[in-house]
């Protein structure tokens, strides 16, 4: 059970984003909750509106203990040998600490701003050179000698390997099937937006029949009482940001994300803005594909994530609005209830 880790004060589903700062003290401060609360790992996530990650996970590493940090890049942006060589360096000063979520990018407009512009199967067979090269430097295979059609290497070589000898978990995010393909052949874990359990269950089967591990990334909303989560649902989606939601609009007419666009269609399905009685999208058009958010009291939340490890979802990354409170609630309040329905062997 992983969390998003937060690079702006959200504080509402459909309010306008906090742009042009960083409190990185409280970003701190959230990253030693996480520390505490017992969360398996944070993601970090990337884009041209947030931070960079990477120089916030190597301070935000010497500031706790015992919680992971999911590096979210793109391959493109670094050579593959130096950020070998970042994450190596990483993983000495974090003891291990870091796993990778390799996106190959979802908007071609944003892909521009960093002066890339292949397509969306051209990104993925970079990506599957960039995972190849980095799987050669952690097997120990230097000098090496590369002949791609993205990446040329000749002789490289690192001095820093990964402490220990081995390598970060890689997880892959995309809804295509070039993506998941790439899942299989150069990663541990395939990533996908959330869906009902049976819409999981049927989106997964070819990577788990491949060996591979799935997981998803989706909000969470608990209260004590339905009636609770309800109310407070109601009010995170007030006074919604029109001009946010025609930027998001306009923003996926132009992406050419399998992912992106499976979500937003699986949204425009839903009745009253609720896929399930548990799986509320109301909040897509503001906050993308991630918000997917399963409401409920705190034993339905439980039992409805419950439903999702029974239909092969064995990892899961939650965010919250807001998000330092509800990641409280969940690691307090529901993630036991969900351990118990494990130990129980409780039929879905």
């Amino acid at each position: 059970m992983h969390w998003n880790s937060p690079l702006s004060g959200q504080r509402k589903a459909a309010g306008k984003y906090t742009l042009g700062r960083l409190d990185f003290d409280e970003i701190v401060e959230f990253a030693q909750e996480a520390d505490s609360l017992g969360v398996d790992s944070l993601l970090m996530g990337i884009g041209f509106h947030m931070p960079d990650p990477l120089p916030m996970l190597g301070a935000l590493v010497r500031e706790t203990k015992r919680v992971k940090f999911m590096l979210a890049y793109r391959p493109g942006l670094l050579s593959p040998t130096l950020f070998a060589q970042v994450i190596n360096t990483v993983s000495w000063m974090s003891d291990g600490r870091i796993s990778l979520n390799l996106v190959a990018g979802t908007s071609p407009a944003e892909q521009a701003y960093y002066g890339d512009y292949l397509a969306h199967d051209e990104r993925y067979a970079r990506s599957n050179e960039f995972l190849e090269i980095l799987h050669r430097f952690w097997r120990n295979e230097t000098p090496m000698n590369f002949e791609g059609e993205h990446y040329r290497l000749k002789d490289a070589q690192i001095g820093l390997g990964y402490k220990g000898g081995g390598r970060p978990e890689i997880y892959i995010s995309g809804a295509s099937e070039v993506a998941q393909q790439t899942a299989v052949d150069h990663g541990d874990c395939w990533l996908r937006y959330g869906d009902t359990p049976e819409g999981m269950r049927e989106a997964a089967k070819n990577v788990l029949a491949q060996g591979g591990r799935v997981g998803t990334r989706m909000h969470v909303l608990a209260r004590e009482t339905r009636e609770e989560a309800l109310a407070d649902l109601a009010a995170m989606m007030g006074d919604p940001d029109a001009e946010h939601r025609k930027r998001i609009a306009d923003a996926v007419a132009a992406t050419d994300s399998v992912a992106v666009k499976t979500t937003f269609q699986l949204a425009e399905t839903a009745e009253s803005d609720w896929i399930s009685p548990m799986l509320y999208s109301g909040a897509v058009a503001y906050r993308g594909g991630p918000a997917l958010c399963v409401v409920g009291s705190y034993g339905e939340v439980a039992a409805y994530l419950h439903e999702y490890k029974a239909a092969g979802i064995s990892e899961f990354i939650l965010s919250g609005w807001p998000t330092q409170e509800e990641m409280r609630i969940f690691y307090t309040r529901v993630l036991p209830l969900v351990r118990e329905l494990e130990r129980a062997g409780q039929p879905v």
